[in-house]
């Protein structure tokens, strides 16, 4: 499995891609699983496997390896259409080519029909591979023409090894807990490690409080502030790929809309995880108020959790069954994220009376 020696865990994707390296008979595969669990780490690995450059396809920058991402709140069939077109042009190099179809849950209806055509009949040097946070939104003619790759949550063991790796200079305690607040995914693990990220998750937990604690809680303020970290990221995400894009040549359309992927992906990117650290913020309090700690996620706040669960149990719920809507909202339709906000903690605000 030298392939996949990056990616942590995975025993069972493992196994079906080295079956499938050497067999070579799949064309069309669909990674799934939750977000931060080494799906974009290992499709990568399997396709500079394939391509037989490693290196190129870590750098994006092989002339047969295609990636293909959303554009915004989702894939449109004009991407389809390009793939259809490109899937046709034999290698320029390797004995094959591959696709990369990052997000694919987030395919709308044209695209994935689309996209069904060329799972069907893809030409024998094609390998096409699906990303996908979840299968729900794709169709079950897509997920029943791909060979099915499972990606689970991380062992917290997996995580604290990571972290470890990543920030050697920890205590055996601040590594513990860095894993368990992750929650199985590194890409929340990252966000703890980062030191601007555990400023932004500080200010989001203050606005969770204030919700129920502050009498003059300012809705709008709050929602501003949740804003204000997600545009953040997408800045020093798009300042990040100005950079690398400068060094790849390539023509000014793709490189603008490469940059525009990068920002809108890093803003959206934060704003989810921003519901996801809300949401389970009021969860641990209505698991704290039942006497339960080991659940906690956010267990480096068990004390602030302890002085505020008594007697707000029922708010609690409300207010985190709101969060998931707002996450699922902003998951799945193009909405002002700055009304979705206002909304969401007007909501939270009228839960806790």
């Amino acid at each position: 499995m030298t392939a996949f020696v990056d990616v942590p865990e995975q025993a069972e994707a493992k196994r079906l891609l080295e079956a499938s390296l050497a067999d070579g008979q799949a064309h069309a595969f669909l990674f799934h699983g939750p977000r931060g669990v080494g799906k974009r780490s290992a499709a990568r690995a399997f396709a500079g496997t394939l391509l037989d450059d490693p290196r190129r396809v870590d750098a994006g920058t092989h002339p047969d390896l295609r990636v293909i991402e959303a554009l915004g709140e989702m894939i449109r069939i004009d991407e389809i259409r390009a793939l259809h077109h490109d899937l046709h042009m034999r290698p320029f190099e390797a004995d094959r080519r591959v696709y990369l179809l990052l997000d694919a849950h987030l395919l709308n209806d044209e695209a994935a029909a689309a996209l069904l055509k060329d799972l069907e009949e893809p030409p024998e040097y094609a390998t096409l591979v699906l990303v996908a946070d979840e299968l729900g939104p794709l169709p079950d003619t897509i997920r029943s023409r791909c060979q099915l790759v499972p990606f689970r949550r991380l062992s917290r063991a997996a995580v604290e090894r990571w972290v470890a790796e990543r920030a050697p200079e920890l205590s055996a305690d601040e590594k513990a807990l860095v894993a368990r607040v992750a929650g199985g995914r590194l890409d929340r693990a990252a966000r703890l490690l980062d030191p601007e990220a555990r400023e932004r998750r500080t200010e989001l937990l203050r606005a969770a409080r204030a919700a129920y604690l502050d009498p003059e809680f300012d809705v709008a303020a709050a929602a501003a502030m949740v804003l204000a970290s997600a545009r953040a990221r997408g800045a020093a995400a798009r300042e990040l790929e100005l950079g690398l894009v400068d060094g790849l040549e390539l023509p000014a359309r793709e490189a603008e809309q490469r940059v525009k992927r990068v920002e809108f992906g890093a803003e959206k990117e934060e704003l989810l995880a921003s519901l996801e650290d809300l949401a389970a913020w009021y969860r641990d309090l209505v698991v704290v108020a039942a006497g339960a700690d080991a659940p906690v996620v956010h267990a480096d706040r068990l004390a602030e959790l302890r002085e505020d669960a008594s007697g707000r149990e029922a708010g609690a719920e409300v207010a985190a069954a709101a969060v998931r809507q707002a996450w699922r909202d902003a998951e799945e339709f193009n909405l002002s994220a700055s009304l979705l906000l206002e909304a969401l903690f007007v909501r939270i605000r009228r839960a806790f009376g």
